[in-house]
């Protein structure tokens, strides 16, 4: 899943992102609207993980929902 199909498919997306990290509000996953860089920022917030440790969890959120 490259940056293009976080953006095309967030619609769909969006409840999984939910269930994935429930600390963020759907009112914040409208605004990050399937923008990767956005967020991972909100999941470094939410989560007090580092910058690396939010787009890990997001790659392995690609890999379980690629296949």
């Amino acid at each position: 899943m490259n940056k293009d199909t976080i953006e095309g498919n967030w619609k769909e997306l969006k409840g999984k992102v939910k269930e994935q990290w429930g600390k963020l509000t759907d009112d914040r996953l409208d605004e990050i609207a399937g923008r990767r860089e956005q967020l991972a920022g909100e999941i470094q917030q939410a989560y007090g993980v580092t910058r690396e440790e939010a787009e890990k969890q997001i790659n392995d959120f690609e890999q379980i929902r690629k296949h």
